[in-house]
């Protein structure tokens, strides 16, 4: 079974789930590698959510889940970072202060509110919101480039008020096709993430369009992730990400360890 790199526990803010039962799970799925990208959002100013990352009890814990479970899964410690342009330096510093496998870094703010919170599209509609929301993107990949993969690029989608309904690649062509090409040319991945599927969704984040076209622009490394928070979500709809893949011309998906990428075939 394809390996879930997009996982979180009670390392996370916006998770209580047991780290051992995780890895518990992806072991009775098949997976021969499993990784937790518990978040790192600085600057998040909701009173609610809590998304600074322990990070020296992380290392402690899943390391231990890692030596434990050895003869079974190769139990791998990622981070999911929240980019802002503001942040470069101080997520720089972070990231490389600690030996992590792997680093997503997502988009989760847009200059500094949550469209996760409703008040978010009552202010600015769906499609002014989904603009600024791939801006910021650019923005913050213009100063910030210490991550592996770029984490479920059109997040902002399952928050929207209609969901997917009326999301399509063609009309934000221009500014998704210069976030794609900004990524090949770092020489960083995008993730598939299969979160969408379980969110009220139809769809995996990003569009299966917008994989289809990082292909296209050459993009080759390519991750999938879960973005499990229960153990119950671990793989979910990882055989319609398969064919996803292949609709989109890739025939190998891609895992990390100690920040080097290897490539499986589907």
């Amino acid at each position: 079974m394809i390996s879930d790199f997009h996982t979180h526990s009670y390392f996370s803010g916006d998770s209580s789930e047991n780290p051992e039962k995780m890895v518990e799970t992806a072991i009775g799925l098949g997976m021969e590698r499993f990784c937790f990208t518990d978040h790192q959002d600085f600057d998040y100013n909701y009173d609610e959510l809590d998304f600074t990352l322990d990070h020296e009890r992380y290392f402690a814990e899943i390391s231990d889940l890692r030596e434990r479970y050895a003869d079974k899964i190769d139990v791998l410690i990622g981070v999911e970072t929240g980019l802002e342009p503001h942040l470069s330096d101080r997520l720089c510093e972070f990231v490389n202060k600690n030996p992590y496998d792997f680093v997503i870094g997502s988009t989760h703010l847009v200059n500094g509110v949550d469209p996760w919170y409703p008040e978010y599209f009552a202010e600015h509609g769906e499609k002014k919101g989904f603009e600024m929301y791939f801006d910021y993107i650019l923005r913050s990949l213009a100063v910030c480039s210490d991550f592996d993969v770029y984490g479920h690029l059109d997040y902002i989608v399952r928050y929207a008020p209609n969901k997917d309904k009326y999301f399509t690649r063609s009309d934000f062509a221009e500014v998704i096709d210069k976030i794609l090409t900004k990524l090949v040319s770092m020489g960083k991945g995008i993730e598939l993430n299969t979160g969408g599927m379980y969110k009220g969704m139809n769809r995996t984040n990003p569009h299966p369009d917008i994989v289809r076209r990082y292909r296209e622009l050459g993009g080759e490394m390519i991750t999938v992730g879960s973005d499990a928070h229960t153990a119950d979500r671990i793989g979910c709809g990882f055989d319609a990400a398969r064919e996803i893949l292949k609709n989109a011309g890739f025939e190998y998906y891609t895992v990390f360890k100690n920040r080097r990428p290897e490539f499986i075939k589907l």
